[in-house]
């Protein structure tokens, strides 16, 4: 792997480098030329790289003459009384050609010196007026006639290593760097940003479908006295005026089902939700579920809906259903593909575990060679085992069917199947992507499913789930037939913009913390 020279820093340093100690003293010598690096007023902007680049003939030049852009720069060819400058802004770049005689008439020609060759650095960050041109190879560029200092940069921009046959890298590419300092990264990489534009144009699309069809975007709370609605590990807290401890979410669907016993039919939410487990490729304790329940509907219906919204998010980013991820190429057109737990199973395995208790399926784990804890019970010892030898094997979109009953605490009993759920989890690419129900509403049933997940925390299960008496309560006042679905949305957008790892779609995942490097004195 090449990296980028002088940048990957794992620890943070007190002390101010070679090139840092020269910018600051550019600071200083601009600002006794009585040039303020950081001015304060308003610099007008009305054109971008991209409408430029876009729209400028030499036939459309006259609207052109009048140009005013600001962005990076990230390039300097000095051509001693005049330079090209590559500038960078917020929808690419653009060359400027800046001439000494056009941007210092009269006799402070020695302010282009000064000011621009001497003092401008990669990197910072200035104001362009000007008209725009073909040069003689035909580049679309900036003629420049004004040249405004708007922030001075005082650390450099990463400098690329070149590799054994010299050739220049355009992308830093060290991971440490670039989740750790994002600002940087979305400088240098240009495709970071469009994956995180794919990102948001996704939950867009997401929120507009939802919105045509008349659900509701709520908000609920993320500090919870009972982190209900999921089996995961909780982030602990204090309350100091109430003087109680409170969780971040883990999830946020008992919240929203309240809403269903409030009366409305569809309630949806983008819930940023924090489990305190293990942090992998598709993993991290800081995440980000779309969660929708829709009243009077069940799975079978919400299996239709969700290959319906997934094949519109496929068409509307990509043009196509079919996505290119890593060396395989998914197809989101729909109908996908259903199979029921048991039956993928016994198709990856060979064992039919259909009515087996939790001593057979100990048995089980032990013959695939699966370890499995001591505490967990029936519930988890299933899916410990789905997971193992099924899960990965569902590249293209499959929804998983029909579930235990102790792998789904908030989930209505199958209608014509005994011992199983009414519950799908859509499998993309080896990993769950969604997970949803026919949500239980019998407020009796409920209570002795809470009163089982007790049980399992007694046993020392610490992703069993809490009793939340108040939303037994709610369901007690009646819940009416609903069905739920969570959505993942950071691996949607991992799928949808061919990212490896679930940290090339969080702006800033979590990283342990720098160290400060401590220089001790003689």
């Amino acid at each position: 792997m090449y990296i980028c020279q002088n940048f990957i820093l794992y620890k943070m340093s007190n002390e101010l480098n070679e090139q840092e100690l020269l910018r600051r003293n550019k600071l200083e010598e601009i600002t006794k030329m009585g040039i303020d690096a950081y001015p304060a007023p308003l610099f007008e902007i009305n054109a971008t790289a991209k409408s430029i680049l876009d729209g400028f003939t030499e036939e459309k030049a006259e609207d052109y003459k009048n140009i005013s852009i600001a962005g990076r720069v990230m390039s300097v060819r000095d051509m001693g009384k005049a330079c090209f400058v590559s500038l960078q802004d917020s929808t690419g770049r653009i060359q400027l050609y800046i001439r000494r005689d056009d941007i210092c008439p009269g006799e402070d020609k020695n302010i282009f010196d000064l000011l621009f060759k001497k003092h401008t650095d990669i990197g910072d960050i200035v104001g362009i007026t000007g008209y725009v041109f073909k040069t003689k190879v035909g580049e679309t560029s900036i003629h420049a006639t004004s040249f405004t200092m708007l922030s001075k940069s005082l650390k450099p921009l990463p400098i690329v290593k070149r590799d054994e046959q010299g050739n220049a890298f355009d992308e830093v590419t060290d991971p440490e760097f670039r989740y750790r300092q994002r600002y940087v990264d979305l400088i240098i990489n240009p495709t970071v940003k469009d994956t995180f534009t794919k990102r948001t144009k996704m939950m867009n699309t997401i929120r507009d479908f939802y919105n045509e069809k008349g659900y509701l975007e709520v908000d609920t709370p993320v500090l919870q006295a009972i982190p209900g609605g999921a089996s995961a590990r909780p982030f602990v807290t204090h309350h100091n005026t109430l003087d109680i401890p409170m969780y971040l979410r883990i999830a946020n669907e008992l919240y929203l089902k309240r809403l269903i016993v409030g009366g409305f039919d569809g309630v949806y939410e983008f819930s940023r939700n924090f489990r305190n487990e293990g942090m992998d490729r598709t993993h991290n304790p800081e995440f980000t579920v779309m969660e929708l329940y829709v009243a009077y509907k069940d799975y079978n219906w919400m299996m239709d809906i969700t290959e319906e919204l997934i094949e519109k998010i496929a068409l509307d980013l990509n043009g196509t259903t079919q996505v290119q991820v890593g060396e395989n190429t998914i197809d989101f057109k729909r109908p996908f593909k259903r199979v029921t737990m048991f039956d993928s199973i016994k198709e990856f395995t060979g064992i039919d575990i259909s009515g087996m208790d939790e001593a057979q399926l100990r048995d089980v784990c032990k013959k695939l060679h699966i370890e499995v804890a001591d505490n967990i019970g029936k519930g988890k010892l299933i899916d410990e085992i789905f997971g193992a030898k099924c899960e990965g094997n569902y590249i293209q979109p499959t929804f998983i069917t029909d579930y235990p009953v102790e792998m789904s605490p908030l989930t209505k009993k199958h209608r014509s199947k005994p011992g199983l759920v009414e519950r799908f989890e859509l499998m993309v690419n080896g990993k769950e992507l969604a997970n949803a129900y026919s949500e239980l509403n019998d407020p009796i049933d409920q209570r002795e499913r809470f009163e089982e997940q007790a049980k399992l925390m007694e046993r020392g299960d610490d992703e069993a789930m809490f009793i939340d008496q108040d939303f037994l309560r709610a369901l007690e006042y009646g819940m009416p037939p609903t069905a739920g679905i969570g959505i993942g949305i950071d691996r949607l957008a991992m799928i949808m913009t061919n990212s490896p790892s679930i940290q090339d779609v969080l702006f800033f995942p979590q990283m342990r913390p720098e160290k400060t490097e401590v220089h001790e004195e003689n």
